[in-house]
């Protein structure tokens, strides 16, 4: 019996039954166009799962920008309102061109005017705002007598002003909801002495914070700090 047996001689691949003998293996080649040959038009990017386009997820969220926006501003402008001081009624402590920030809330339900307080409001017989100090209260009798303002017969202390309360008023009794204000600069302002008492439905807010000029950056002061009040 010869050795090897002539079985083995078989080529290496002949046990594979599906490869053929004659198969060449290539690695794939990338073809280079020539100059002036025209290359194959890129593939499309894919699209999104679904086949559905993102331009309308895109103006969803620009949609609820814009409501979202809206409602933070009219939030805010429920709470604060700017305003600009004209005149000279309230210097030497306000002084016309001021800016400020008005509490819209500081009288809805969680309190109400004290002496001393600036507030803001809409005027007695014009179509704008005016700002002044409330001097009396509901339930006060005021009078302006001796170069100053008597609150149930007690002269007050008002030691913002740099001048005398010259006038002669009263007495004058304040009901519910009325308050008396009067500008600081009293030779120079359109207040109570001119258009009487102050109903409370007419307050837009307190007087709260300055913004403007940068020099003047600050809370209004409190009545607490600047009015000794005589209770």
């Amino acid at each position: 019996m010869a050795w090897p047996p002539a079985a083995w001689e078989r080529q290496a691949h002949a046990w594979r039954d599906d490869v053929p003998s004659c198969v060449e293996w290539e690695l794939p080649t990338t073809s280079v166009p020539a100059p002036g040959v025209p290359s194959e038009a890129p593939a499309e990017p894919p699209k999104p799962s679904g086949g559905r386009s993102p331009y309308p997820m895109l103006a969803r969220e620009m949609l609820e920008t814009i409501i979202l926006t809206a409602i933070i501003f009219v939030g805010i402008r429920l709470v604060v309102q700017n305003f600009r001081i004209e005149g000279r009624s309230m210097e030497p402590n306000l002084h016309s061109g001021e800016y400020l920030l008005v509490n819209k809330m500081a009288y809805r339900g969680v309190g109400e005017p004290e002496r001393g307080d600036i507030v803001v409001f809409q005027a007695w017989n014009q179509e704008k705002d005016f700002i002044k100090r409330v001097v009396g209260v509901p339930g006060d009798e005021l009078q302006i007598r001796d170069g100053c303002v008597h609150i149930n017969d007690t002269c007050l202390e008002e030691p913002y002003l740099d001048q005398a309360t010259t006038d002669a008023i009263g007495p004058v009794r304040l009901e519910e909801g009325e308050y008396y204000v009067l500008g600081d600069n009293r030779g120079n302002s359109s207040d109570s002495r001119a258009y009487g008492p102050l109903d409370q439905d007419r307050i837009v807010g307190r007087a709260w914070f300055t913004y403007w000029p940068p020099g003047d950056i600050g809370l209004v002061p409190a009545s607490d700090q600047s009015f000794a009040s005589q209770d």
